[in-house]
């Protein structure tokens, strides 16, 4: 009887067991049927961080959505990789995706935790966060945490387990918007993966279970001793000494996040323009995910000294017309410096501090520096103070704020108590210095662009004064009117189809029927005079109006037009006369592209930012120099001639045109409109540029090997005042920064092309002189042409003077050329 009781109850409990082990099958079979493809996993490619580096590899600029650096398993280091197998999966490389004595781990100790209020502990490893993170979602569920295991194992069969480890050290996110090792690394400590000390390397191990738990700053004690267990598994699981683990123990955390996104000082108009350029050519996505290389063109130590010399000339204009008040005032408090911590400064100008005014009398006024910010983000304890003597702010005297127009006897008629200000400290240490000068954010603007002329590869580039201030771009953004500095292209146009430098042009009033209705037009000099017939040279030296109206009247402003666009001044000019004094608007980029091709011979170039985009695996995917250079892999030499880059852009100018205008433009140095560029020593072109009422200033110049362009003006274009021309604000600031360029190179000389013959002239009349006398020099001809033997006008009325003596001119012709009405510009 018994037996048959205790065989009736084995069957049942086989026959439920087959029918629990037959659901369970059934279950697994369902939860299995529509599991995620984890052959996915093969094409996977996280959004990674974008990096922009100058010519010489400085870090610029990093953009992303997600602050992720891929690295492949073996570049990551041991100790990172121990840290958190230690910290999330010590059996990781044993078991097969899931971890049975983990499993029961967590049961046991939670069971035992049960009614403590202790958060329950996981035993996922690391293969299942993976599937759950690429595969899954976070849903809280039997389910999920099912389809999650059948996945892992799945993972484990088909990938290697340093594959696994690698996919889920790149993956999992570590806080401060910082996902994988590599990002982390440098988000929480500002270091490569390779330069993370043991105690770190523990840190970013103890975050991936919750980061906003153990916040550096916010939770520093929670985020120590989470890092102190993470020591303690890996001294358990052998991957470092007792003694290793205390004395990372006794360490802080030593969190030193990387803040911003732009890294290179001085860089920031230059990393923006490179970023519009990628979005344009890639779109956003590429650039916020695709982990793209960017070298640029940028070369540091030209791009400082370019902002240093926009800087100086901008604040040199602006302290001549007074002080404009402080930028607020604030009350003071029983701490100034959490008032002053709340005004923004400009960041990208490190050299100016903002200060408030503690205390002020006739002689100077005690100010309070803005205190700095600790690693976390809070105020430093510290309060700095100074002082702004008269001596270092009589500019300020003179105030102009609003309604308010005086001038003050001393420092308390301009300055008052909880006045926020700008200051610069006097001296090398800018730390520690007490004694500061008075400074105000200068209301005109301005660019300047600095460019290899045979390559197009833009150097340096500032679009303004500060970035932070204003992240518009006058050097690509801001189209305003070149005025006089478009006058060479009108003249390279005459040189290309006949006309010579000593060719003669009336200079002289004149008057333009417009048609359409739009009247008489009837331009004039700079100064309003004149000086009667002129050779083509000393009109683009003195820069004459009437001169260049009336040599674009006889050539044909169509032709012009074709030159301008063909130099990429303009994609389309409109074909009417004024536009030969530059009234068309363009940008200083084009300009400066526009005058390289007269600086590399006639060469067409489009000017570049970047010289080469990498995608995340290496690949080139972007290259400015498409120049060929067949022979330049040698094995070895054996005598052969050098290689020869193979050059087939457009050659838009003759050589010799282009030598000619070179020649003229170095005149305007010499004799002409920009007398303050002959401090630089060497061999110089370039062109003033003032446009009506003197709203904008020019000056575009170039050595052999470089050229650059300045552009000075208000934003919201008015006059700047009689007299700030081309020559007198921006030339300034062309010369001190090319003086600075310049520093230690050779000296080298415009290379003359083939076929030119240097023939010597009278420079007022253009007629063949002998060398060596007063008022002559040496003229550039093109084969075939040579100085005229008699006077002729071109524009005089009524034709050319035709019956000037043949070897002189008529007295009265001579002293039209000769003596003029001065006074010129």
């Amino acid at each position: 009887m018994l037996l048959r009781i205790f065989g009736y109850l084995f069957g049942m409990g086989m026959l439920l067991a087959i029918l629990v082990v037959a659901g369970i099958a059934w279950y697994l079979n369902d939860m299995s049927k529509d599991l995620p493809d984890y052959e996915v996993l093969n094409a996977y490619e996280p959004p990674v961080t974008t990096r922009i580096h100058s010519g010489d590899g400085s870090l610029m600029a990093e953009y992303a959505r997600e602050r992720r650096l891929y690295l492949p398993i073996q570049a990551i280091p041991d100790t990172i990789k121990a840290a958190f197998l230690s910290a999330e999966d010590k059996n990781f490389y044993k078991h097969g995706g899931v971890d049975p004595i983990g499993i029961a781990r967590a049961v046991i100790t939670n069971i035992k935790n049960y009614g403590s209020g202790r958060r329950a502990i996981g035993a996922s490893t690391i293969t299942q966060q993976v599937a759950k993170n690429f595969l899954l979602s976070n849903e809280r569920s039997i389910d999920r945490k099912v389809k999650e295991a059948l996945l892992s194992m799945r993972i484990e069969a088909a990938y290697s387990k340093d594959r696994i480890l690698e996919l889920y050290l790149n993956e999992i996110y570590l806080g401060l918007s910082a996902y994988g090792v590599a990002g982390a690394s440098l988000t929480y400590f500002n270091k490569s993966v390779h330069e993370v000390e043991l105690h770190q390397a523990a840190y970013l191990a103890a975050l991936p279970k919750a980061p906003s738990n153990y916040h550096p700053f916010r939770d520093t004690k929670k985020a120590i001793e989470r890092r102190n267990w993470v020591l303690d598994r890996m001294v358990e699981n052998g991957y470092v000494t007792r003694k290793e683990a205390d004395e990372a123990k006794a360490k802080g955390l030593e969190v030193n996040p990387r803040r911003g996104s732009s890294y290179l000082a001085s860089s920031e108009y230059f990393s923006e323009e490179v970023r519009r350029e990628v979005v344009d050519r890639y779109g956003e996505d590429a650039l916020y995910e695709g982990g793209l290389s960017i070298r640029t063109t940028l070369d540091p130590v030209m791009q400082r000294k370019a902002r240093k010399a926009l800087h100086a000339g901008l604040i040199k204009f602006d302290v001549q017309r007074g002080f404009r008040g402080p930028l607020q005032a604030i009350e003071l408090g029983d701490d100034w410096g959490v008032a002053l911590n709340e005004v923004k400064a400009l960041s990208d100008v490190p050299e100016w501090s903002l200060a408030v005014v503690l205390s002020v009398d006739n002689e100077s006024a005690a100010i309070g520096i803005k205190p700095g910010n600790k690693a976390s983000g809070k105020l430093k304890d510290d309060r700095r103070t100074g002082t702004i003597a008269l001596k270092d702010m009589k500019w300020a005297l003179r105030v102009r704020i609003k309604d308010d127009r005086r001038t003050a006897k001393g420092v308390d008629g301009v300055l008052n108590v909880g006045d926020v200000i700008f200051v610069e400290p006097i001296g090398e240490d800018l730390a520690t210095m007490t004694s500061f000068k008075l400074r105000q954010k200068p209301k005109i603007s301005g660019a300047i662009v600095a460019m290899d002329p045979h390559t197009g590869r833009v150097l340096a580039m500032a679009g303004g004064f500060s970035f932070a201030d204003s992240q518009f771009n006058r050097a690509t953004q801001a189209y305003r009117q070149p005025g006089s500095s478009f006058k060479p292209f009108v003249y390279a146009a005459a040189l290309d189809n006949g006309y010579t430098p000593s060719s003669v042009v009336l200079d002289g009033p004149i008057k333009v029927n417009q048609g359409g209705g739009l009247g008489v037009w009837e331009p004039k000099n700079y100064g309003g005079k004149f000086a009667g017939p002129s050779t083509l040279r000393l009109g683009i030296e003195r820069s004459r109006n009437l001169m260049t109206v009336r040599l674009a009247k006889d050539m044909g402003m169509p032709l012009v037009a074709q030159y301008a666009e063909r130099f990429g001044v303009y994609d389309k000019m409109l074909p009417v006369l004024s536009m030969s004094l530059g009234s068309g608007e363009t940008t200083v980029m084009r300009m400066a592209a526009a005058y390289s091709v007269l600086a590399n011979g006639g060469k067409s170039i489009k000017p570049s930012l970047i010289d080469r985009i990498q995608d995340r695996y290496g690949k080139t995917i972007f290259k400015h120099e498409q120049r060929v250079c067949n022979d330049c892999n040698a094995q070895s030499w054996s005598g052969q001639q050098e290689p020869v880059l193979e050059d087939d852009r457009e050659q838009v100018l003759d050589p010799m045109t282009a030598y000619q205008m070179t020649s003229m433009m170095e005149g305007v140095v010499t004799r002409g409109t920009a007398p303050v560029v002959r401090e630089l020593g060497v061999p110089v072109a370039g062109k003033t540029g003032t446009t009506n009422e003197e709203k904008d200033a020019w000056f575009m110049g170039y050595t052999p090997d470089l050229v650059t362009g300045v552009y000075i003006g208000y934003d919201t274009p008015k006059p700047m005042g009689k007299g700030n021309t081309g020559g007198g604000i921006a030339a300034p600031i062309f010369t001190s920064f090319m003086k600075d360029a310049l520093e230690g190179k050779a000296k080298v000389d415009f290379r003359v092309p083939r076929g030119i013959k240097l023939i010597p002239i009278n420079r007022k009349t253009g007629l063949l002189a002998k060398a060596g006398g007063d008022g002559v020099i040496m003229e550039a001809f093109k084969p075939g042409t040579e100085p005229p033997d008699r006077f002729s006008v071109i524009g005089f009325e009524g034709g050319a003077i035709s019956d000037a003596i043949r070897q002189g001119v008529s007295p009265s012709a001579e002293r039209a050329v000769i003596g003029g009405t001065g006074g010129l510009y």
